[in-house]
């Protein structure tokens, strides 16, 4: 079989599930690479990616008639602060509307210019604050910016796509393979098609070894049938008798 290639954005550790790949198949090649660029499932679309982990924000998705996507984890959301900030005194959690008043940056300006590294690097400047996936914050965390948790904000979801088969095209079962070991599918599970491929090529050696040490197995061999023996006429059973002692007479 080929080898898969595998696409991810920013702040997605998939570590495990490329390593229980290749524990489990070490034959077949395996690439896997981080995707800083717009839009990760316009991957897919090129070839470029077989399967892409994609971030989206809770309650959508980016399925379409053309991608699979199931979603795999939520996403915490946290505020990023200069250091000395008034976030900085909170231990935990820091409710949306504390910050009503405060001034925000767009993610979105900074798509085509650094992303959320540059994004956080103007943070520390203090021009604004900035809310991120705390995966995203942990990836790009500097000195000169603290990060706590944001109540009341929405979060984000990390999903894994594919690329849904057109006409007749039949799965791929790489892909079908690959998210398996996602989904947390034994190697031994019977939904995974190497098994289903394993136990069919074993069914099929099982049957021809069968016949080649019996060909008329499964043959049902006919026999004349026997002319079974005449049987006797049985009369019909007569009535009993009526038995009995003479009647007394009367005295």
């Amino acid at each position: 079989m080929a080898g898969l290639k595998i696409a991810f954005v920013p702040g997605v550790t998939p570590g495990k599930w490329l390593d229980r790949w290749r524990d489990r198949y070490p034959e077949r090649p395996l690439e896997a690479s981080v995707y800083e660029g717009g839009d990760p499932l316009g991957l897919i679309a090129s070839g470029d990616a077989d399967l892409v982990f994609v971030r989206f924000p809770d309650g959508t998705s980016p399925a379409s008639a053309a991608t699979h996507v199931i979603p795999l984890y939520e996403e915490l959301p946290v505020v990023c602060a200069p250091k000395d900030h008034d976030v900085e005194l909170y231990d935990d959690a820091v409710p949306l509307d504390d910050l009503s008043g405060a001034n925000f940056l767009d993610l979105d300006d900074y798509a085509q210019a650094g992303g959320a590294k540059m994004a956080l690097e103007v943070v520390g400047t203090g021009a604004g604050l900035l809310v991120l996936p705390m995966s995203l914050a942990r990836l790009y965390h500097r000195k000169d910016v603290v990060y706590r948790v944001l109540e009341g904000a929405p979060s984000t979801r990390i999903g894994l796509a594919w690329a849904r088969p057109q006409g007749d095209d039949p799965e791929n079962p790489e892909i079908e393979e690959f998210i398996g070991i996602v989904r947390g599918r034994a190697a031994n599970s019977s939904r995974q098609p190497s098994v289903q491929e394993r136990q069919q090529t074993d069914a099929a050696a099982a049957r021809k070894k069968r016949q080649g040490s019996d060909p008329k197995a499964g043959q049902r061999s006919q026999k004349p049938g026997a002319r079974g023996a005449a049987q006797g006429s049985r009369g019909k059973p007569g009535k009993p008798g009526k038995s009995g002692g003479s009647k007394r007479g009367k005295r």
